[in-house]
C-alpha cells in the first residue's frame, strides 16, 4: 500500500513547473501517490506523466494573464493576478479531493510554489498541512527577505543606482545588484514579498532545490528567518534523467551539431524561457559572439528581442558571420547540451534551474542577470564560488570578446574549471546514501508521515 496521497501546485512558469515536477517525480518514488493542481495556462504535459493524476482548476487562462505573460515588468503584476483569480477555483477543487480520499489513500498534504502564498489561507481553512517549495537558492530568498532593512538603509532611494559599493548586509551583493533586484517594483513587489514571506513561516515546512554544501554559509541565516523545517534535498534534476516537461519544443539538432564540435570548444547561450532584450543588445551579443572566435551554440527564444518574432532584425552581413562559427536554435534541450563533451561554458541569465544544471554538469559560467534572483545568483558565481564571471554594465560587444576569452581561453578559466569540478563531485557525494541531499529527503519523507 501506498503512503498516501501529496497534491502539488506549481506556479504557471517553466522555471518553476520544472522543478515542481521533478519534485513530484521525487515524492513518487519514495511511495506517494502524486496529483498535480494546475491550470490550462502553461498546463503541463500529462502524457509524459502517466504515473500522476492531474486537476485543471481552471479551463480558462486567468483573465489578463496572457496579455501580461512575457512582459518582465509586468511578472508582478501576473503574480498578484493569479493569487488572487485562483483562490476560490483551487479551494474548489482540494475540498473536492479531500471529501473524494479514502483511509487507504489519505490526502498528507499540499505542496506549493511560495510565490502561490493565497494557498496558505486554503490550506488553513481545510485543516491540510502546507510544505513550500521555493524554486531559487537559498541566498536570493534571504536577499528578498531582507528588503524591509534594504529600504530602510536607503539602497533602493540612491542616486547612484550603479555603484560597485558592497550592501554589507546581504553580502556578496554591489548597491547596482539590489536596485536592479527590485527595480521599477514599486509597492505592489514590496506587498508581494510581504505576503510570500508570510505565508512561507505560516507553513508546515520549506523544501529547496539546493544542496547543504553548495549555500552552507547562508543556511544558519534562513533557518533563523524561517524557523520551520527546511529540507535541502536538491539538485532535483539529479535524481533522475533529463524530464520531460518543457513548455518549449527542442530543436535536436543542437546536440547533431555538438557532436560535430571538438571536446570543450563551444560556448553554450541561452537567456532561459522569460528574459527579453532589445535589438541593441542582440546585435552586440551577435557581433560579440561572431568575433570571440570562438565556437557557439545560441538559443534564440521567438520572443527574446522585444518586438520581434524571431531573427528578422539580423542586419546583412551579421548572419552570416554569426553562422561561420554558430549555430542557433528556438530552444535546446539544455541538460544534454551541458552534458556534451563539447561544451565547455555557459553563458546563462541565471536561473536557478539553469545555474543548478550547469554545477551539475561543472561547466563555468559567464553570467548577464536580468531581473529577480538572477543578480544574486550571478554574483555568487562570481565573488563566492568563483566559477565564472558577471558580463557587468549591460552588453557591449568587445566586453563579451573580452570576458569569454576569460573564461574560455586563460589560465583564469582553466582555474574556474577545477572550483566547478569540485562543486560536481559535491553535488555526486550528497546524493549518495549518507550524503546530506539524500539525508534531508529521508527527514522530508518521515515528517510527512508524521504529521
Amino acid at each position: 500500500m501506498g503512503k498516501g496521497r501529496l497534491l502539488l501546485f506549481p506556479l504557471p512558469f517553466q522555471g518553476h513547473i520544472n522543478p515542481m515536477l521533478q519534485l513530484a517525480n521525487i515524492l513518487h518514488s519514495k511511495g506517494f501517490h502524486i496529483t498535480i493542481i494546475h491550470t490550462s495556462f502553461n498546463s503541463p504535459n500529462k502524457s509524459n506523466y502517466p504515473h500522476f493524476t492531474f486537476e485543471n482548476i481552471l479551463e480558462e487562462s486567468p483573465t489578463g494573464c496572457t496579455s501580461v505573460l512575457g512582459n518582465v515588468k509586468n511578472i508582478i503584476l501576473l503574480v498578484k493576478l493569479i493569487n488572487e483569480v485562483l483562490f476560490v477555483p483551487f479551494q474548489d477543487c482540494v475540498k473536492k479531493l479531500i471529501s473524494n480520499s479514502s483511509a487507504e489513500d489519505p490526502i498528507r498534504c499540499l505542496i506549493s510554489d511560495a510565490l502561490l502564498y493565497f494557498t496558505q489561507a486554503v490550506a488553513d481553512g481545510l485543516k491540510l498541512q502546507r510544505i513550500v517549495l521555493r524554486t531559487s537558492s537559498l541566498s536570493s530568498f534571504h536577499v528578498f527577505h531582507s528588503l524591509p532593512l534594504l529600504l530602510q538603509k536607503g539602497y533602493l532611494s540612491m542616486e547612484d543606482s550603479q555603484s560597485e559599493a558592497p550592501v554589507l548586509e546581504v553580502p556578496p551583493l554591489k548597491v547596482k545588484d539590489v536596485t536592479l533586484t527590485f527595480k521599477n517594483g514599486g509597492e505592489a513587489l514590496y506587498e508581494m514579498l510581504s505576503e510570500i514571506m508570510s505565508g512561507t513561516k505560516a507553513a508546515s515546512g520549506l523544501i529547496w532545490n539546493s544542496f547543504e554544501e553548495l549555500e552552507q554559509l547562508i543556511l544558519p541565516t534562513i533557518q533563523q528567518e524561517f524557523p520551520i523545517p527546511n529540507f535541502t534535498i536538491g539538485p532535483f534534476h539529479k535524481y533522475f534523467t533529463a524530464s520531460a516537461s518543457s513548455l518549449l519544443a527542442q530543436d535536436q539538432t543542437a546536440l547533431s551539431w555538438l557532436d560535430m564540435q571538438a571536446p570543450l570548444s563551444v560556448l553554450y547561450v541561452s537567456f532561459g524561457s522569460l528574459a527579453a532584450i532589445d535589438k541593441t543588445e542582440f546585435f552586440e551579443m551577435a557581433w560579440g559572439l561572431a568575433n570571440s572566435k570562438q565556437k557557439f551554440l545560441w538559443v534564440v527564444r521567438p520572443g527574446i528581442i522585444r518586438g520581434s518574432e524571431w531573427l528578422e532584425p539580423f542586419p546583412c552581413g551579421l548572419l552570416e558571420a554569426v553562422s561561420e562559427r554558430g549555430h542557433i536554435v528556438k530552444w535546446a534541450p539544455q541538460q544534454e547540451v551541458l552534458a556534451h563533451p563539447a561544451t565547455a561554458c555557459f553563458w546563462s541569465h541565471c536561473g536557478w534551474n539553469s545555474m543548478l544544471e550547469s554545477i551539475c554538469e561543472g561547466v563555468p559560467l559567464i553570467c548577464s542577470p536580468c531581473f529577480g534572483d538572477q543578480l544574486t545568483n550571478a554574483r555568487y558565481v562570481e565573488a563566492v564560488w568563483k566559477v565564472g564571471l558577471v558580463l557587468e554594465n549591460g552588453i557591449e560587444r568587445e566586453q563579451i570578446i573580452k570576458v569569454i576569452r576569460r573564461v574560455m581561453v586563460d589560465q583564469e578559466g582553466k582555474e574556474m574549471k577545477k572550483r566547478m569540478s569540485c562543486l560536481k563531485e559535491k553535488v555526486n557525494l550528497c546524493l549518495m546514501e549518507g550524503g546530506s541531499s539524500y539525508k534531508s529527503l529521508e527527514g522530508l519523507v518521515s515528517f510527512i508521515l508524521s504529521s
